[in-house]
């Protein structure tokens, strides 16, 4: 039996079916023991559970657990509104009688006899339509099925509308019964329901069940069934012929899982999600009873059953649908494929067609290995997270079983977009965003942003606030290379430092791009878009533009420009400016080329011909980047306590403070060398001896530093606007301190 669709009137492979809540009718049915392995069976009934009432008129079987503990129970009490009787003698699951006589109304009952499964060979039930045209024997079998779970420890079991109960009947010689047609009107020859719809007939059922005594119960139960995806229909499962892939007669099922160990996964879980699908799935039904669609190009012998197996015959069909299509197969007199050497009359030829999903998994055959520009196996298949059961389920099967291979190197799958409430996006709701849209209001750059800051692995939401929050993330990125290229104007070969000849605080910063350069490879690499663009937003928010250009700008705009630490700094401005257009280039690739083009103009110029750079490994210095951690939890401290005297307004801007800190020696030693006042951008900076005053700002993150503050001497210099005491020192320049006058002086001479 497949799983068939009644509105489409064709089977389905799982890839096709969608599982959704369902109301379903649920009866309990006594099935009369007739004849019985031993005395206390006699005058017993075998009591089933079913969901599908529509599958009695098909019962051929009930399976029981050859291992389980089973009862027979004598009935002495029921609630006035039940069906059972008292007196009547019940079999079931020795674990589940509390449960089922709850369900079914009984109050009380003894137990009369407990007995293994295994004792019942040879027992054979009534069917409870019997005297209605079901007068034949409902043996009792064993099943490896049968659990003690649910239900009520036996199973109804009718073979043409269940695989286990198909398994069952075949291990015992029964025949799977013809009882519903394609439209799921059951056959003319089917007593009592002939002509009705299985959709429909579950009350019919219940209400015959009832007038022949044979029911003890009814109620409904919402539960996860298969539906169809295209039409949304629940599905039956039908006894049909069908072409099937046998998944272990070639051992394809091994190779495939042999497959997906040998395959690269992103994310890692979906390796585990494909292997599971695999390890359990039935043989794959590639049938379909539709009229349009890739046909199954076989002969069978009206005779044997067997496909007819006959290269010529397989040429000339090939050769025909090449050059007429597979049309031709359906609009073509069958001798013309047969030619000579067989007869049309004795042979059927097949007018299903192939499942959608066969179509589809041959792709890396007629794509990949048909095109010398192309290679095989791909490098990556990638698409959503349902194409485990479809695309990349197919693919590999028909690789598999083909080329003894996966037809994938990886897998790379992915969530659906979502609106920004995680609701499905739809009209009526007002929650679409259109690409365009964005595209045409914020530019294409922000989309990709957000691409890339999502998770990929899990759904992704997006919405006019989601949205906002990428163009903030933008700006923070645009603004790191506005002020790259902005101070690296004029920048030349024969101004550039070596490493060795830097500060530390210029030297920390190579290393941390010899730390990205590794993250961002291995991401690249793995895929890992979203920790890519984390790990480069926060180096160029929190790094950068909070730390290193706010501690630098004072040398960059202030100092001489022979001045060795401006060098250095521009030097390492101009690393970071060619580090950061190739990183952001896979991201930004609009703003990327703007910021490459502004210093390599030409037409024959574009950041997308670039490699990563290649990083010095002796940029690496984790002892310098612990020290450097240290220091910044340090200014951490420091800063915090001067925005408490911004906001009480005792200062204007950090300039005009020149705090005593009072820290630990770790922070004494890291400090040791290091010009405080530059770090913590204040005029003056020192550090206290003994305890800290009562008054002082003391750090609440652990650290034990203390600050108090305190104003700085001297007067405001209108160029840099530090307050020191030497501005107006120089007659020549009364209102600038002696650095800047110097680099006013030196300017001139700098600049030829």
């Amino acid at each position: 039996p497949v799983m068939w669709s009644v509105v489409e009137k064709t089977a389905l492979a799982e890839a096709e079916v969608e599982y959704k809540d369902h109301k379903s009718t649920t009866i309990w049915v006594r099935f009369p023991i007739v004849t019985t392995p031993f005395e206390s069976l006699n005058g017993a009934s075998v009591l089933i559970r079913t969901t599908t009432p529509w599958t009695i008129p098909g019962n051929r079987a009930v399976a029981y657990g050859p291992e389980m503990d089973y009862v027979v129970i004598e009935v002495t009490g029921v609630t006035d509104d039940s069906l059972a009787q008292t007196g009547e003698k019940l079999a079931l699951a020795e674990a589940l009688v509390g449960k089922v006589a709850e369900d079914v109304g009984i109050t009380d009952y003894k137990i009369l006899h407990n007995f293994k499964g295994a004792d019942l060979s040879g027992a054979v039930c009534r069917h409870p339509f019997h005297g209605q045209g079901y007068d034949f024997d409902v043996p009792l079998l064993p099943g490896d099925h049968v659990t003690a779970e649910d239900g009520t420890g036996f199973v109804h079991t009718a073979p043409g509308h269940g695989a286990e109960d198909f398994v069952v009947g075949q291990a015992h010689g029964i025949e799977a019964p013809q009882t519903v047609g394609p439209g799921g009107l059951f056959y003319d020859h089917v007593p009592l329901f002939a002509g009705d719809h299985v959709y429909k007939v579950n009350g019919k059922v219940a209400d015959t069940l009832q007038e022949a005594g044979a029911l003890l119960k009814r109620g409904t139960i919402t539960h996860s069934y298969p539906h169809s995806w295209r039409s949304k229909a629940p599905l039956i499962f039908r006894n049909t012929p069908q072409w099937f892939i046998s998944m272990d007669i070639n051992d394809l099922r091994q190779k495939a899982l042999d497959a997906i160990d040998q395959t690269a996964f992103y994310p890692e879980a979906g390796r585990n999600r494909l292997r599971a699908m695999i390890q359990t799935r039935p043989d794959w039904c590639v049938s379909r009873q539709r009229a349009w669609g890739v046909p199954i190009t076989v002969f069978v012998s009206k005779e044997t059953g067997e496909p007819l197996r006959d290269e010529g015959v397989m040429d000339r069909i090939a050769a025909i649908i090449e050059e007429e299509g597979a049309d031709a197969w359906f609009a073509s007199d069958p001798q013309r494929f047969l030619g000579d050497d067989f007869a049309a009359d004795d042979f059927e030829q097949v007018s299903d067609i192939l499942d959608v999903w066969f179509d589809s998994g041959s792709t890396h055959a007629f794509v990949l290995e048909a095109r010398d520009d192309l290679q095989s196996p791909a490098s990556l298949y990638l698409e959503g997270s349902d194409q485990h059961r479809g695309w990349f389920h197919s693919s590999l099967l028909e690789s598999c079983g083909t080329r003894g291979r996966a037809p994938y190197d990886g897998v790379l799958t992915h969530g659906f977009v979502l609106a920004e409430d995680k609701l499905k996006m739809s009209k009526s709701s007002g929650n679409t965003v259109a690409p365009q849209d964005v595209i045409a209001s914020h530019g294409a750059d922000i989309l990709r942003l957000w691409v890339v800051a999502s998770d990929y692995s899990e759904d992704l939401k997006i919405g006019p606030e989601i949205i906002k929050h990428q163009a903030d993330a933008y700006r923070r990125l645009r603004n790191t290379m506005r002020f790259l290229l902005g101070n690296l104007d004029g920048f030349a070969e024969d101004e550039r430092v070596a490493p060795s000849d830097m500060p530390e605080l210029d030297r920390w910063v190579l290393h941390r791009l010899s730390e990205l350069d590794a993250l961002v490879r291995n991401a690249a690499n793995t895929y890992d878009f979203h920790a890519m663009f984390t790990a480069l937003h926060n180096f160029c928010a929190v790094d950068l533009s909070a730390f290193y250009f706010d501690v630098r700008k004072d040398i960059l705009y202030c100092s001489r420009r022979d001045d060795p630490v401006r060098r250095a700094t521009r030097t390492v401005l101009d690393e970071l400016y060619s580090c950061l257009t190739a990183w952001l280039a896979p991201i930004l690739c609009f703003t990327a080329e703007e910021a490459w083009l502004a210093r390599n103009p030409g037409d024959d110029e574009s950041v997308h011909l670039r490699q990563f750079p290649e990083i010095s490994a002796d940029w690496r210095d984790d002892a310098l980047a612990e020290k450097w951690e240290t220091i910044r939890a340090f200014r951490r401290a420091v800063t915090g306590a001067l925005e408490i005297e911004r906001a009480a307004k005792r200062i204007g801007s950090s300039l005009q403070a020149a705090p005593v800190i009072y820290a630990g020696d770790n922070y004494r030693a890291a400090m040791d060398g290091l010009d405080m006042a530059e770090i913590c951008i204040t005029s003056e900076a020192s550090f206290g001896e003994g305890a800290a005053p009562q008054d002082a700002h003391h750090a609440d993150d652990g650290s034990g530093i203390s600050v108090m503050p305190a104003l700085a001497e001297g007067e405001k210099c209108e160029r840099c606007w530090r307050f020191v005491p030497d501005v107006g020192s120089l007659p020549s320049h009364p209102t600038v301190c002696g650095r800047c006058a110097d680099a006013v002086d030196h300017f001139p001479i700098a600049a030829e």
